[in-house]
């Protein structure tokens, strides 16, 4: 592929619903450019996508930078990664059904990020679909905003010279109509409506042709292209085009318009031709026999083969031997990109996704890429044992390629944890486990890491006295147990020397130690006082051992007779609905033993809730929140702090817990 210029050069998200046809319209994209020869038909399998691919082309002396993204919420990171580098957006949408949830994720990524964007409504050939009714609804969100660029095909000629779109529609579907409607009679019904909605959106994108348009004055075709660059550019207009990917409709049109509406690489603030190479990494992809692969977006300068950058965050030296393009799936090498053009780099050292490349060391980093925070926890071990070192190595490599996903060791459950972002998330990941890294898994629930602690007092002694020839073994200590706002507090009170000083520190760590392991169920003790106010030591047989063995015995007795309890987790929830979903999502809390602790207004038609539940009840609350909200909801998690285990349930939890270790 040749070297282009920045202002040759579109960068574009493609953004939708599970199944509107994202991936079908980049097949539709090279078989229109002629890398392909095929299509997929509709009732083709399609597989999951679950990462962010890339696709570079070019078109009419032009490169297409184009960012297909997954439909599924559970791959919100690879959105994340793709938005990064994107200049505009086309935002799919099947034809056949009512706005779907995945599409209103997209136009609030689009809104949020306020990136100009096009709307292509998909599948408009099927008899199902109802290319008004789609149009109905995204005027009821936007207004004026949304520009349809839709004409009865069959009547196209009547519209020669109106504007270039439209020739193009008419050369693309050689006189097919779009959609089945109802042609009236008329002339000048047909064009009256179309050419109304797209005037008006023009109109408002400049003062002067508004007063031209109140004045009733026709636009020139130039104005009108202007009008509405200017407009999508600002995020004034949105146009909506339709057509069907399965059969090549459309197209054609979509890429001339990329190049005439959406924006250059020099349309944005941040990239600027310049001596000083400067890029970002947006995505990372782990491959098992190429390694480590680094997208990169060039804000600053041109790059060659053979370059030596900086990695700016963590001041080190990366060799760029060879930059890449990825066409039709094939990494093709470049002799030069230049500022604005999306490269892939192969072999970086030590260099992650987020992290800013530059020929000049001191150069600012670009902002930090903001992944989604897991939504759900689940445990993994391996299928076969001795493979925990593998399951450890591939996750690490995997956090490189998807960073909205996180893994630890939980020292204190023996358990290999992943926070995900649902449940095709984490089996996606079980899927790349085995396929990358020749490493089954199974998924388990996630234990609880419950504790126990006292509500009570007690006094109580412990005494350990052993003889057995020679020097025998003995200590004696007092200690009142009490609860405590701190983990642990331990206090003496000694007189007269009743304990040796220097066995005072062993008195400690003996309860420290058995703190480990409470009475009722094993679990870890906390929030306790333990004050030592008297006992009893041996000249001889005294040991540091011994007050610690004293120690112990002195624990149990303590927290058996000050009323031991169960605690466990409790989580701060902080969940986004739409409003409609407010009453299922309370009512629900409730029944997870949570409450409601407040309410506040999101973005128009959204609410937040801040709640608490108990840890137990939120492991796959990311499932039950999607199913009440048809995909709608998100949340938000964080620990809180340890609350008392009701008396029924933790009877049965500490049963449980007997039975484990049985």
């Amino acid at each position: 592929m040749r070297v282009y210029e920045s202002d040759k050069i579109r960068n574009i998200a493609i953004l939708g619903h599970s199944g509107s046809g994202k991936s079908n319209l980049m097949e539709a994209v090279h078989y229109t450019v002629k890398l392909t020869n095929r299509i997929s038909k509709p009732t083709d399998e399609a597989k999951l996508t679950s990462s962010m691919n890339l696709h570079s082309l070019e078109w009419n002396d032009h490169k297409y930078n184009f960012l297909d993204t997954p439909g599924y919420f559970d791959f919100d990171g690879e959105v994340v990664s793709a938005m990064a580098a994107a200049s505009g957006t086309i935002i799919v949408v099947d034809g056949t059904t009512d706005l779907q949830v995945g599409t209103d994720k997209a136009l609030e990524i689009t809104d949020e990020y306020q990136t100009p964007r096009f709307i292509f409504v998909n599948k408009i050939d099927s008899e199902k679909s109802d290319y008004d009714k789609i149009l109905d609804q995204l005027r009821e969100r936007y207004g004026k905003k949304i520009a349809p660029f839709h004409v009865p095909w069959g009547k196209a000629e009547a519209f020669k010279g109106f504007i270039n779109v439209v020739d193009m529609f008419a050369r693309e579907y050689n006189g097919k109509e779009c959609v089945t409607v109802d042609m009236p009679t008329d002339m000048d019904d047909i064009i009256a409506p179309v050419r109304e909605m797209l005037m008006e959106s023009v109109a408002e994108s400049d003062e002067a042709l508004m007063e031209k348009y109140f004045a009733g004055e026709e636009f020139t075709t130039e104005e009108i292209h202007k009008g509405l660059r200017k407009g999508v550019l600002e995020g004034d207009i949105i146009p909506v085009l339709c057509g069907s990917t399965a059969k090549n409709i459309g197209v054609h049109t979509l890429l001339d318009m990329i190049w005439d509406y959406l924006p250059s690489p020099l349309d944005e603030k941040d990239i600027k031709e310049s001596d000083v190479f400067a890029g970002q990494i947006f995505k990372t992809i782990v491959d098992p026999f190429v390694g480590k692969i680094s997208f990169v977006k060039i804000h600053e300068g041109h790059l060659k083969p053979e370059s030596e950058l900086y990695n700016v965050k963590k001041g080190h030296k990366e060799r760029i031997p060879k930059v890449f393009t990825l066409v039709n799936g094939e990494y093709k090498e470049m002799s030069e990109a230049r500022a604005g053009d999306i490269v892939a780099f192969t072999k970086l050292q030590d260099s992650s996704t987020g992290e800013t490349l530059s020929s000049k060391s001191g150069h600012d980093s670009y902002d930090d890429l903001v992944f989604p925070k897991p939504q759900m926890l689940v445990a993994v071990e391996p299928t076969n044992k001795g493979d925990e070192e593998k399951i450890s190595s591939g996750l690490q490599r995997l956090m490189e390629e998807d960073p909205s996903f996180t893994w630890e060791r939980n020292a204190e459950t023996k358990q290999t944890v992943l926070g995900v972002q649902g449940e095709i998330h984490v089996n996606s990941l079980k899927d790349k486990l085995k396929d990358k890294f020749g490493v089954e898994v199974k998924l388990l629930d996630l234990k609880v890491p419950y504790r126990e602690t006292i509500k009570g007092k007690s006094d109580v002694q412990g005494k350990h006295k052993k003889q057995s020839g020679g020097h025998g073994q003995y200590g004696d200590v007092k200690i009142r147990f009490s609860p405590s706002s701190e983990p642990f507090e331990f206090a003496e009170e000694i007189f007269g020397g009743s304990v040796p000083k220097s066995y005072i520190p062993a008195v400690e760590k003996g309860l420290k130690e058995s703190m480990e392991k409470g009475i009722l169920a094993g679990f870890p003790v906390t929030n306790i006082k333990a004050v030592l106010y008297d006992g009893s030591y041996h000249d001889v047989d005294s040991s540091e051992m011994a007050f610690k063995l004293a120690a112990n015995m002195a624990f149990k007795k303590g927290m058996e007779e000050a009323k031991p309890v169960l605690l466990e987790p409790v989580m701060k929830l902080k969940i986004v609905v739409p409003e409609e979903f407010m009453g299922d999502i309370m009512g629900d809390i409730n029944k997870k033993r949570g409450k409601v602790l407040g309410m506040e207004p999101f973005k128009g038609t959204k609410q937040i809730i801040i709640a608490e539940a108990p840890q137990s009840e939120t492991f796959k609350y990311a499932i039950d929140l999607k199913a009440m909200t048809q995909g709608k909801g998100y949340f938000e998690m964080e620990f809180e702090r340890y609350d008392e285990v009701p008396s029924q349930l933790a009877q049965k939890i500490i049963e449980e817990r007997k039975n484990e270790e049985h």
